[in-house]
């Protein structure tokens, strides 16, 4: 499994962590940046994280800013996203099972690190459960 992953200066701590909680358990992390806490535009990381999933370079993906919320929205810009802003570990698993999300979000202003690594754990160990909940998740991308 390899993961794409990007934050802005607020949650550049919590993905330093969240990338070596990953490599621990054997799964590859390319890191869209910031390298430091200095602080920066989150689109500016929310745009190749996104990219790589809506053109398929990465499967999943995890974003993180302040409250989640500009992140995210810059990530649903693209038609092939699905992001979802994950502040409990029960946020997270819906998201992947009924929503078929592929990009997590995390609040890192507003989720305790420890929080934060279940969530994610728990989002990359979710699948999707189809069925019932395929038809709405294809109509996700319907423009009108």
């Amino acid at each position: 499994m390899k993961i794409a992953i990007g934050s802005d200066h607020a949650g550049v701590e919590y993905k330093s962590e969240i990338i070596n909680f990953l490599k621990e358990k054997g799964i590859e992390v390319e890191d869209f940046g910031p390298e430091n806490g200095d602080s920066v535009d989150y689109p500016d990381f929310a745009h190749p994280v996104a990219s790589s999933i809506d053109n398929g370079t990465f499967k999943l993906g995890i974003l993180l800013c302040g409250s989640g919320n500009g992140i995210n929205m810059t990530a649903n810009k693209y038609q092939g996203v699905r992001s979802a802003i994950c502040w409990e570990e029960e946020i997270a698993e819906m998201a992947r099972l009924h929503n078929n999300a592929n990009i997590c979000t995390l609040p890192a202003r507003y989720v305790t690190l420890e929080k934060a690594l279940r969530i994610v754990n728990i989002f990359l160990n979710t699948e999707f459960e189809g069925g019932r909940h395929e038809n709405r998740v294809n109509k996700i991308a319907r423009c009108m």
